[in-house]
């Protein structure tokens, strides 16, 4: 399967009524308030709908009445499609609150084929109101209302279920927590791990793994840390106990290395991005909220070398407000967010602006700053 292609959003915070067309890499800019993050919020949220974690994900997010628009919307709205060879497919989802709970209206996965006016859609699944839905025509019962068909109907045709597991593989990183006792500055168990974790919490096995299984990605993320810092050598992973490692950081300036609690947190941050980015587990949708933070603006450019080299592998959505960052950026992989008269969020890609004569003289950062994208405050 293709990536996912264009993504649709009614009555959800300020993404009132939103589409987007998605690429490889999608760095998305704009004011702080502005929907960048919520539109994080909405891969999530469908990220669990697709694991039959819905009410888990709508109360971690604060109540279904909380996330709608105010004051404007009755009920939230997701569309999704993906692209298929031949084909494309299309999922719709419907939820209205209902009392302290959700009613989940409608739900819809159709495969759209093409040419569409010779070869009529199929619809692979339908649910309206009940907990009933025709998969293929035929009626099935799902097991909780309040989770999706997607989610509980255990056969799916072969492309089905591999859009329900592309979809529900897709995982957030937040800005990583380097505080003195976080995770990632402790030694860490050994165990399989091709992630770095969301909290740095597999940082230490997950490039142990790659050191001894995947030699020419730990190579290139020790090939990121050279060029970030240029009197870095290498890494080591001493034990501290039976099936405990440590990590350390050796630099040329100084005869014994660092240990990860004696690591600033730039430099902290920048080997989990650089180990995340090259991670042979990256899911097929990987969402960054704010990676530039801590970092100094010269590594922006290694970072956004490493995104570019990542989306190869993953679809990449990452929200920034670095504007250094857009320098090293093609208009094609940037989106920005503005908020119209009525404050909801509007997303424009910039590769659909007329930047064709700014760009022959400017940065596409100093564009940005100018104001001749939007997406200023």
């Amino acid at each position: 399967m293709n990536r996912f292609e264009r993504i649709s959003v009614w009555g959800f915070r300020r993404l009132q009524d939103l589409e987007l067309k998605l690429g490889p890499l999608c760095v998305l800019i704009g004011a702080n308030g502005g929907g960048k993050t919520s539109l994080l919020d909405v891969f999530s949220l469908l990220a669990a709908s697709a694991s039959g974690r819905l009410l888990e994900k709508i109360s971690q997010l604060g109540g279904l009445t909380t996330l709608m628009t105010l004051d404007r919307a009755e009920r939230m709205c997701f569309d999704l499609r993906a692209a298929i060879p031949g084909d494309g497919l299309a999922y719709h989802l419907e939820i209205l609150p209902t009392g302290p709970a959700y009613t989940i209206l409608e739900e819809d996965l159709i495969q759209q084929r093409f040419p569409c006016d010779t070869k009529p859609a199929t619809h692979i699944l339908s649910r309206r109101v009940s907990s009933y839905a025709l998969l293929g025509g035929e009626q099935t019962v799902t097991r909780n209302p309040l989770e999706t068909c997607l989610s509980q109907i255990p056969l799916l045709p072969r492309e089905a279920d591999e859009f329900r597991s592309r979809l529900a593989s897709s995982t957030y990183y937040h800005v990583l927590n380097v505080e003195a006792r976080a995770p990632v500055r402790l030694p860490q168990p050994l165990r399989p791990a091709t992630l770095p974790g969301r909290d740095g919490e597999d940082l230490v096995s997950c490039l142990f793994y790659l050191r001894e299984a995947n030699r020419d990605r730990f190579e290139a993320v020790e090939d990121a840390l050279h060029a970030a810092f240029p009197t870095f050598e290498r890494l080591d992973f001493p034990p501290v106990a039976a099936g405990t490692l440590a990590m350390t950081w050796k630099d040329a300036g100084f005869s014994h290395p660092f240990f990860m609690h004696q690591l600033s947190e730039g430099m902290l941050r920048f080997l989990w991005l650089a180990t995340l980015l090259q991670s042979p587990g990256l899911t097929a949708v990987t969402l960054l909220d704010e990676p530039e933070v801590s970092l100094h603006p010269e590594l922006l450019h290694l970072l956004a070398g490493l995104m570019r080299e990542a989306s190869a592998r993953t679809q990449l959505i990452v929200a920034t407000h670095a504007d250094r960052l857009v320098r090293f950026l093609e208009p094609s992989e940037v989106v920005t967010f503005d908020l119209s008269e009525d404050g909801m969020a509007k997303a424009t890609p910039a590769d659909e602006l007329d930047l064709e004569a700014w760009l022959k003289d400017y940065t596409l950062d100093e564009v940005w700053r100018m104001g001749r994208m939007g997406g200023r405050a």
